[in-house]
């Protein structure tokens, strides 16, 4: 078991975990709070457009972690694909406009697909993409997303897949990018994350309540749930060789209705504590 975080120093804050904050809001009360990361969400950039998205970002100071999401890759018709892979080049550049070194693919699955098509539908997009991330200086990071979410929002459900989409892409531009929320459960978890040792782009914190009242917006704040967060950082420092920013994704309507500013408190004590 690694030893406690003593300091903030890799704390890095998605923009929707302080959902109804607006982007200058977030920055303003992340940099008062000295959380030094920010991971920014489209829906944020796209209220003020990337241009002006990127200036208030280099003007804070803040560390731009990643841009999520692009993905949504799997599709009935070849039209459809298409346009999926023009949407992914238009985020890679919205990442290079406001300073963010990866792109976060939530990588997609359509309930009329079989899991398996839909595998390399998803390794044919990000292997059609790569070029122009390459040259926008952007990195690809493939997030495994929790079987629950497989008819719909993505085929790649395991730490085993990731790994063997990454190795068969054979890119550098191309890395992995774990979420406890949605690995914690893999019994392989540990030989997977040595397995992706150097590969590995990005690691998001949050916890599994008990019971769960909404598999998509009640995420809980780290210690209110069952996953062993410190461990599985331990495993991702030691077996992985990650030294990147630790990122705390947490969807929940409860905690959207809380105050933001009382509420990233309470994340800075829960992340000494628990991660």
């Amino acid at each position: 078991m690694p030893a406690a975080l003593t300091d903030f120093s890799r704390m890095c804050v998605h923009t929707m975990t302080t959902k109804p904050l607006k982007l200058d809001e977030a920055i303003a009360a992340y940099t008062k709070e000295g959380i030094p990361g920010i991971t920014v969400w489209r829906q944020h950039v796209e209220a003020v457009g990337a241009e002006e998205a990127g200036k208030m970002l280099r003007d804070s100071g803040l560390k731009v972690v990643s841009l999520c999401r692009g993905g949504f890759f799997p599709a009935t018709s070849g039209t459809a694909r298409e346009e999926a892979r023009t949407e992914n080049r238009r985020v890679i550049d919205e990442a290079a406009e406001i300073g963010a070194p990866l792109v976060v693919l939530v990588c997609g699955a359509h309930p009329e697909i079989d899991q398996q098509t839909a595998r390399q539908q998803i390794t044919d997009g990000i292997h059609s993409i790569i070029p122009h991330a390459k040259a926008a200086g952007v990195k690809l990071g493939i997030e495994v997303l929790h079987p629950m979410y497989a008819a719909d929002r993505s085929a790649v459900c395991t730490m085993d897949q990731a790994n063997n989409m990454i190795l068969a892409l054979g890119s550098e531009w191309t890395g992995l990018v774990v979420d406890v929320y949605h690995v914690w459960w893999d019994h392989f978890l540990r030989a997977e994350i040595q397995r992706a040792r150097d590969t590995i782009l990005g690691f998001h914190v949050c916890d599994w309540r008990v019971p769960t009242r909404d598999l998509l917006n009640d995420r809980g704040v780290m210690g209110d749930g069952c996953i062993k967060i410190r461990e599985i950082r331990g495993w991702m420092e030691e077996l992985g060789g990650f030294k990147g920013f630790i990122e705390v994704e947490i969807f929940s309507e409860e905690c959207w209705g809380l105050d933001q500013t009382r509420y990233l408190k309470r994340l800075k004590n829960a992340y000494l504590k628990h991660v």
